[in-house]
């Protein structure tokens, strides 16, 4: 695959997680994230994302979150349980995508906020129409997605590569 073969990149925050009395690592998802999951999987599948690896944090709520939503996609994608993503900075995020392989055209990441919300904002140079203000309005709530598109390697990710071309959310 050319290095100026057309790449997406694909942040799904994890669906409304519960409140127990257990570790933020441990918790689970609320009765809401587990309906609103498998709706993000119906999203993605309509809208015809068909990652080629999904990295996710190896938090509870977002594997959960996967589990559901993954159920949805016509077919599964490689994935990796990346413990690096949990409580992650724009930095070390750029980092993990600047570790993709050249032959994944599609990225999926399964993560927290504010790590998704700010590396969208990082990675958007531009958007369609109105994508942008609604993604900042909306302020990236639980199971909310934003697709990237852009040329190059993964190597190259950096601050303004991307072009936002869609962001959607259950309840926004």
């Amino acid at each position: 695959m050319s290095v100026d073969t057309p790449r997406r990149i694909v942040l799904l925050r994890h669906a409304k997680a519960d409140w127990p009395q257990v570790s933020d690592h441990d918790r689970p998802l609320a009765e809401r994230g587990r309906a609103d999951a498998p709706m993000a999987g119906r999203w993605l599948a309509g809208a015809g994302v068909a990652p080629d690896l999904a990295l996710c944090s190896s938090a509870a709520r977002t594997r959960e979150t996967w589990k559901l939503a993954v159920q949805e996609l016509p077919q599964r994608p490689r994935t990796v349980y990346e413990e690096r993503m949990y409580e992650a900075s724009l930095g070390e995020l750029i980092a993990l995508v600047n570790e993709t392989p050249d032959d994944v055209a599609d990225l999926l990441l399964v993560g927290h906020n504010p790590g998704m919300h700010a590396l969208a904002d990082a990675l958007a140079g531009d958007a369609e129409g109105d994508v942008m203000a609604r993604m900042n309005r909306s302020g990236f709530p639980t199971c909310a997605i934003a697709v990237l598109t852009f040329n190059g390697s993964w190597k190259s990710v950096e601050h303004g590569v991307g072009r936002l071309v869609s962001f959607w959310a259950p309840h926004a």
